[in-house]
């Protein structure tokens, strides 16, 4: 076939055949027009890193991981002890739970790990770098005391302005950096920064940094979370605890509203935890009511919902023995590293029952359902007596009755 010739003296390709490609002609001559740097040079594979180099930077990640889920603990029960912000650690708390029950991985339950870490490295940074700061301000206040118009003093005095503001700089200096644990160590941060200014773009790049680690944080969602997940806890116990309180009063009728509070509470109690979580998986408080779909799921996971309940009531009972003393408000935070490590992991393992529960689409033998329900009743009943006795050991009296943490916010609000 013959095929006429166009020529384009801009093209790179000299001659430019209308061929086509069904024609063994048309492939043959459209290979001879292209050119040799046409062609797409092979790129060679990147080299891996050396074996004892991942070594590294696998430890190094792990203890990352390891401060950074250090770092979120000491925060969760830092707000657990501070009235309101209470509810961004519930919050927390839950999320943990209903992601784990919408996913079924319990690594998805340790959320923001990473970001605690960062975090973590500007405090530990910032408080370490303040204590010569404070050596400084006592021996001045010291040198105040002996001699306060002296020149020692004074001179004490001016050291530590100055050890101020370079402190306050190289903090800054260090969070401007990236706020890692080892800039902190590093002195030479201002160098980074000033190249870094030249560069361009350096105020644009920070701000929208800050930005997104603000809204990482996702603060509004988590309190706004554990506020309806108190709501819906605070619905069931209301009754029941205020029953069960008022058995203690004297009128004759008292016992027995007593003995109707405390059964309403255990039966209550086979339910709640799990009507929790179901409004975190599903983040709608309608999901704290209901109940057709908790006993739905009960059947397809017997026993990890068995298990789930047992742990949850068995965690909640030894935090009881710190409510028998008042704590100071300033130290409020230190129990409630207690509170936060009994009660976080019955919420991951709640809400790998309810995981447990929506992988399977049929109920389960009739033989797991009904076996599954023998501990169930006891481990209730045990805990309503414990929770019943702790109104007479309690700062609060009756009132601790209400301080429901395995439900509720994880440090007792009254004593606030």
């Amino acid at each position: 076939m013959n095929h006429p010739i166009l020529t384009n003296p801009q093209s790179p390709i000299p001659f430019a055949l209308p061929v086509r490609d069904d024609e063994p002609s048309g492939i043959m001559l459209t290979a001879l027009l292209v050119r040799d740097d046409d062609l797409p040079t092979a790129q060679p594979a990147p080299r891996k890193p050396h074996f004892v180099f991942r070594c590294v930077a696998a430890v190094g990640s792990a203890l990352e991981w390891l401060f950074g889920f250090a770092s979120l603990f000491i925060a969760l029960a830092v707000l657990a002890a501070l009235p309101v912000l209470q509810f961004l650690s519930l919050g927390y708390l839950l999320e943990a739970g209903g992601r784990i029950a919408r996913t079924g991985r319990l690594r998805d339950g340790f959320i923001g790990v990473r970001l605690a870490a960062r975090l973590g490295s500007v405090v530990l940074g910032g408080w370490l770098f303040l204590w010569p700061v404070r050596f400084v301000s006592d021996m001045a206040r010291s040198a105040e005391i002996i001699d306060p118009n002296g020149r020692v003093a004074a001179n004490w005095r001016f050291g530590l302005l100055m050890l101020i503001g370079l402190t306050f700089i190289h903090i800054a200096l260090a969070c401007a950096r990236g706020g890692k644990l080892r800039y902190f160590f590093w002195p030479f941060n201002l160098v980074w920064l000033v190249r870094r200014l030249l560069r361009g773009g350096y105020y644009t790049e920070a701000r929208d940094a800050v930005w997104e680690v603000f809204m990482s944080l996702r603060l509004p969602y988590y309190f706004w979370l554990g506020f309806r997940g108190f709501i819906g806890a605070f619905a069931w116990l209301a009754l029941p605890i205020t029953l069960l309180a008022v058995g203690r009063a004297h009128f004759p009728a008292a016992p027995l509203v007593g003995f109707v509070g405390a059964l309403m509470l255990a039966v209550v109690l086979l339910y709640l935890p799990f009507l929790q979580m179901r409004l975190a998986a599903t983040n709608r408080l309608r999901g704290a009511f209901e109940l057709r779909a908790v006993r739905a799921d009960f059947g397809r996971a017997p026993w990890a919902f068995a298990v789930a309940f047992v742990i949850t009531l068995l965690f909640a009972l030894p935090l009881y023995l710190l409510k028998i003393q008042i704590v100071p408000r300033e130290a409020a935070w230190l129990p409630s590293l207690v509170f936060i490590a009994f009660i976080y992991p019955a919420r991951l393992l709640t809400g790998w029952a309810m995981a447990r529960a929506a992988r399977r689409p049929t109920p389960r033998h009739w033989f797991f359902r009904w076996t599954a329900r023998v501990p169930l009743l006891p481990a209730a009943a045990f805990y309503v007596l414990i929770v019943f006795f702790t109104q007479y050991t309690s700062w609060n009296g009756a009132w601790s009755l209400y301080e429901q943490h395995a439900f509720l916010v994880p440090v007792p609000f009254f004593g606030m």
